[in-house]
C-alpha cells in the first residue's frame, strides 16, 4: 500500500468519504492529512463535484492512497434501455476508478426492478451484466468488488445478501477482475460467516474490508442506522481476526451512514474513528 506516512497503528486505516458527508473532497483530503490517516475511499458524486482530474491530483499530491471508489452496480436492469444505461454507467465508473488510482470499484448490485417480485430473475441480471463488465475492469486494472448488503435492503438496494452469494457470483471470473467486500454492518449476523470468509481467502476474493457498528434502535431510515466501531453489537476483534486469517492485508475502511455523525464536525468524527480503530481494530 502506498500513501502518506501514517501515525503508528493507523497504517491500514482509510476514511470512506461518506463518513464525513458534509465535507467536500478537498476538505476530506485535508482532514485525512491533518489526522494522519493514509487513505481515503471516494464517492463518485463527490468526485464529480470536484472534477475527476482534480480529484485524482488532490489525492496524489497529498500522498493519500485511494482505497476504493463507491460505487458502481445497480445491475438489476429491467429492459434493454435500462440495461444499456447500467452498463454504460459502470463502464464509466471503472475508468474513473483507474484514473483515481484505485484498483477497487465497490458494486452495490441493485434491488428488485420497480413492480417486480422476480428475485431469481434480478440475480440472473446481475450475473449477466457482471460478465460483460469483468473483462473491461481487468483491462483497466480495476477489480469489481461485490458488496453483499443486509437482507433488509434486498428489495431496494441489493439482491445479494450474503458473502456466499457474492462469492458465487464472483466465481466464474478471475480473482483480479471480481472480488467481494466484507462489510461488518452487512455480514456480521451470518451464521456461515466464518466459513465464507475463509473461502474468500482461499479464492483470493477479498477486495475491501469496511467497518462500522450495528446500533439499536434502527432509525426510520434504516440506511442511517450505522454507528462508530464499538458503539454497537459487532465483535470487531473476532471479525478482523477472521479477515486477517483469510490473508487480507489491505485497507480497513470506515464507512458510516448516520445523520448524527454527519451533523458532527468532521475533525471530531475523525478523532473518534481513530480512537476506535486503535482500540478495536489495530494490532499492537
Amino acid at each position: 500500500m502506498s500513501g502518506t506516512t501514517a501515525v503508528h497503528g493507523l497504517e491500514r486505516l482509510s476514511l470512506n468519504q461518506i463518513t464525513t458527508r458534509g465535507w467536500s473532497l478537498p476538505e476530506a483530503v485535508r482532514g485525512c492529512v491533518d489526522a494522519g490517516i493514509p487513505a481515503i475511499g471516494l464517492w463518485r458524486d463527490k468526485v464529480a463535484e470536484t472534477g475527476l482530474a482534480r480529484s485524482a491530483k488532490l489525492c496524489r499530491d497529498a500522498g493519500l492512497a485511494v482505497s476504493s471508489l463507491c460505487r458502481g452496480g445497480f445491475l438489476t436492469a429491467d429492459g434493454p434501455e435500462e440495461r444499456r444505461a447500467a452498463l454504460a454507467d459502470n463502464l464509466r465508473a471503472i475508468e474513473e476508478a483507474a484514473e483515481l488510482g484505485t484498483d477497487t470499484l465497490v458494486l452495490v448490485v441493485g434491488g428488485l426492478p420497480a413492480g417486480s417480485r422476480d428475485l431469481v430473475g434480478a440475480r440472473a441480471a446481475v450475473a449477466d451484466l457482471l460478465a460483460e463488465l469483468a473483462p473491461h475492469a481487468g483491462d483497466f486494472g480495476v477489480r469489481l468488488a461485490i458488496e453483499p448488503l443486509h437482507p433488509m435492503f434486498c428489495a431496494d438496494r441489493a439482491v445479494v445478501s450474503t458473502l456466499g452469494q457474492a462469492l458465487d457470483l464472483a466465481a466464474p471470473h478471475p480473482a483480479r477482475q471480481v472480488g467481494v467486500v466484507v462489510d461488518s454492518y452487512h455480514v456480521w449476523w451470518d451464521p456461515a460467516l466464518r466459513e465464507q470468509i475463509a473461502r474468500a481467502g482461499r479464492e483470493d476474493r477479498i477486495a475491501s474490508y469496511q467497518v462500522c457498528d450495528w446500533t439499536l434502535p434502527l432509525p426510520a431510515d434504516a440506511l442511517l442506522g450505522r454507528g462508530h466501531v464499538g458503539d454497537g453489537h459487532i465483535d470487531f476483534r473476532a471479525l478482523t481476526d477472521l479477515v486477517g486469517a483469510a490473508g487480507y492485508r489491505g485497507w480497513i475502511e470506515v464507512e458510516i451512514f448516520n445523520q448524527e455523525i454527519w451533523d458532527t464536525p468532521g475533525e471530531q468524527t475523525l478523532r473518534t474513528l481513530i480512537e476506535r480503530h486503535l482500540t478495536h481494530l489495530a494490532r499492537p
